[in-house]
C-alpha cells in the first residue's frame, strides 16, 4: 500500500510538470496565461479513520459522494429513525448547502439509515456502515447504533462539514464496509456542576460534543459543599439557598424540574443516559447549611465556597437524614428514566468507617426502592455494595495495595466496576506545569497518559468481566465557562471514549495519534478551543 502510495506522488509531480512546462510554452507563444488554479480538494478520509477506532474495517471500491440531489432515505420508517435521519441532515444542510430531504419512501441511492431488527450480531449499540458509488448505508439493530453510525459517517466526511455556513465540497465518503460495536456498555463522561454551576445550554453544548465520540452516560454532579443544584419539590431550601453560591463566592444556580427533565430529554436524543449523583453523607455542607436538622448539633454550618474536602457529614444517627435521603431520592428517581443513580460515598473523612457502613446499608435499599440501581465510588467497596450496584474506582496507578484489593474483592464478588483513575481519566488535571486551569493533585496528565491504559486489565485482582466501562471526569474548582471544559476535555475526552468504545486490539498511542490529529480541524470548525499538545502531530495552521 505505501508503494502504491508513493508511485501516484510521483505520478503526480510527474503530471504536474508536465503541465507547468505546456503553460510556459503557450504563453511563450503569445497565448493568454492560465487562470488560477482552484483550490485544493479536500483529501478523502480513509475509512475508519475516526475516533473512536471501528471494530472492522474494510476498504474499497469507489467513495460515495454527497451532492445537491442527494436524499436522506429512511428505511423501515421509524419516528426513531425519523428524528436520526432529521439529526444528521440539521448537521449537513448548512455546511453543504443542499437540501438533503429526509423521506421514507424506498430506495438504493443516497444517505440510506436503516433499523433491521434482525441484525442482532450488531447489539444495542452496533451499526454496519456501507459506502459505495450510488449510496452510503448504515444498518442497525437498534435505534443507538444508528445514531453511533450518524456520528462515523460525520468524521468519513471533510472537517469543514461541522460549520453553520456553506463550505466548498466535495463531500465524499470513502468506499468499503466498516461492521462496528463497542467493548463496554457504560462510557460515561461526568460534569461537576456544583463547585461550579453550568447552565441548560452549557450542558447541552457538551452533549454534543459528547455524542461525536459515541458516549452514552452523562453523570451529573448535583451537589457538594458548595452548591446544590436540583429543585427538590420537599426541601426546597437546598436549591434556593443551598444553591445560591459557588466555588469563590460567585452566584451559583440550580435546576428547576423541567430544566432537568429538558436535559435528560436532550441527552436521550443524542442517546446518553443521564446518572444523576447525590454526594453522601460527605460533601453535603450545601444541604447542612440549609436545615440545621440535618447537623448532629442541630446548627446549620455557614454556606462554603472553598475548594476544601472531607470536612461535612450528614448525621448518621438522626431518623430525619433518612427522611432527607429518601426524599431527594424519591424525587430525583421520578424524573430520572435511566437506570442508575449515583449515591457518591467518596472522602467522607468526618464519617467513621462503622457509621459509614450503617448509613451505606441503610441508603442502597432507598435506591432499589424507587427501582433504581445503585452507583457509588469506590469507598462504598468498604462497606457492603447492594447487589448489580457499581463501584466508580477513582483512585490512582500508585494507590495503596490494600485499597486496591479492596476493589477487587468486591467485583469478584460480583460488583461492577466503572474505572475513572484520577492520573489518567480525571480531564480536570493539569496537561503539565504551565495549564493555567485545573488541579494538580493527582499529577500532571498530558494526552499520551490519558489513553495509554487498558480498562480490562487497570485494576490487579479485578475480573475483566467486572469492567463495566469507563469515565471521563471533569470537577470544576477552576472550571467555570464552556470554553474551560473545552480546554481540558480536549483532547483527552475522545481518547477515554475510545477505550470504552474499541476493541483491546485496535489500541496504539501511535496510530490513535493520527487519527486524533486529524479531529483539530474539524474541533476548529465547531468552534471547540482545544489543547493542542506537543505529543500530537496537528495538522499545520
Amino acid at each position: 500500500m505505501r508503494q502504491q502510495q508513493k508511485q501516484r506522488r510521483r505520478t503526480s509531480r510527474l503530471l504536474g510538470s508536465l503541465l507547468l512546462v505546456a503553460a510556459a510554452g503557450v504563453s511563450a507563444l503569445g497565448a493568454a496565461p492560465p487562470s488560477a488554479a482552484p483550490a485544493a480538494e479536500p483529501p478523502v478520509t480513509p475509512l475508519g479513520q475516526v475516533v473512536p477506532a471501528p471494530a472492522s474495517v474494510t476498504p474499497g471500491g469507489t467513495a460515495y459522494e454527497i451532492t445537491a440531489k442527494t436524499p436522506i432515505r429512511v428505511e423501515q420508517d421509524s419516528a426513531e429513525a425519523r428524528q436520526i435521519a432529521a439529526y444528521l441532515a440539521d448537521v449537513l444542510r448548512p455546511s453543504t448547502g443542499y437540501r438533503l430531504p429526509v423521506t421514507g419512501s424506498g430506495g438504493d441511492d443516497g444517505i440510506r439509515l436503516e433499523l433491521n431488527g434482525k441484525a442482532t450480531d450488531l447489539g444495542a449499540e452496533g451499526y454496519r456502515l456501507v459506502s459505495g458509488r450510488g449510496a452510503v448505508t448504515i444498518t442497525a439493530n437498534k435505534p443507538a447504533g444508528l445514531f453511533h453510525g450518524v456520528q462515523t459517517l460525520r468524521q468519513q466526511l471533510p472537517a469543514a462539514v461541522e460549520k453553520n455556513t456553506t463550505q466548498t465540497g466535495p463531500w465524499r465518503v470513502a468506499g468499503g464496509t466498516i461492521e462496528d460495536s463497542p467493548r463496554y456498555g457504560y462510557r460515561s463522561a461526568m460534569l461537576d456542576v456544583s463547585r461550579h454551576f453550568f447552565g441548560v445550554d452549557q450542558v447541552k453544548r457538551y452533549i454534543d460534543e459528547l455524542a461525536l465520540y459515541k458516549v452514552n452516560k452523562l453523570h451529573l454532579h448535583l451537589s457538594d459543599d458548595q452548591g446544590w443544584r436540583i429543585a427538590i419539590d420537599s426541601w426546597p431550601k437546598l436549591a434556593t439557598y443551598g444553591g445560591s453560591t459557588q466555588v469563590g463566592g460567585g452566584q451559583g444556580g440550580s435546576y428547576t424540574k423541567d430544566q432537568y427533565k429538558e436535559i435528560v430529554r436532550y441527552a436521550a436524543s443524542r442517546y446518553l443516559e443521564v446518572v444523576p449523583e447525590i454526594d453522601m453523607p460527605g460533601h453535603t455542607n450545601a444541604a447542612l447549611a440549609s436545615y440545621a436538622d440535618l447537623n448532629c448539633d442541630g446548627v446549620a454550618p455557614p454556606l462554603y465556597t472553598g475548594t476544601n474536602v472531607g470536612f461535612s457529614s450528614l448525621c448518621v444517627n438522626k431518623p430525619v437524614t433518612y427522611d432527607f435521603v429518601d426524599d431527594v431520592i424519591r424525587e430525583l428517581a421520578a424524573m430520572t428514566p435511566g437506570k442508575y443513580i449515583h449515591i457518591g460515598g467518596d472522602e467522607a473523612h468526618s464519617t467513621s468507617h462503622a457509621d459509614y457502613v450503617a448509613f451505606m446499608d441503610k441508603v442502597q435499599p432507598i435506591v432499589a426502592k424507587y427501582g433504581k440501581t445503585v452507583v457509588g465510588w469506590h469507598q462504598l467497596t468498604g462497606a457492603t455494595p447492594a447487589k448489580g450496584a457499581l463501584a466508580q474506582y477513582w483512585g490512582l496507578d500508585g494507590t495503596s495495595a490494600t485499597e486496591k484489593a479492596q476493589v477487587a474483592a468486591a467485583a469478584q464478588n460480583g460488583t461492577g466496576l466503572v474505572l475513572s483513575p484520577a492520573d489518567r481519566s480525571y480531564v480536570d488535571m493539569k496537561y503539565n506545569r504551565d495549564t493555567k486551569l485545573g488541579l494538580s493533585w493527582a499529577g500532571y496528565v498530558e494526552v499520551q497518559r490519558s489513553y495509554d491504559w487498558n480498562p480490562g486489565n487497570y485494576l490487579p485482582g479485578a475480573p475483566a468481566s467486572a469492567v463495566q466501562g469507563v469515565e471521563a471526569a471533569l470537577w470544576a474548582e477552576t472550571i467555570s465557562t464552556s470554553s474551560d471544559i473545552d480546554y481540558m476535555a480536549f483532547p483527552r475526552l475522545p481518547g477515554i471514549a475510545e477505550l470504552g468504545w474499541s476493541p483491546e486490539s485496535t489500541h496504539d498511542w501511535d496510530a490513535y495519534k493520527v487519527r486524533l490529529a486529524a479531529q483539530g480541524p474539524r474541533w476548529d470548525a465547531l468552534g471547540i478551543g482545544y489543547y493542542r499538545s506537543p505529543q500530537v502531530p496537528w495538522p499545520a495552521g
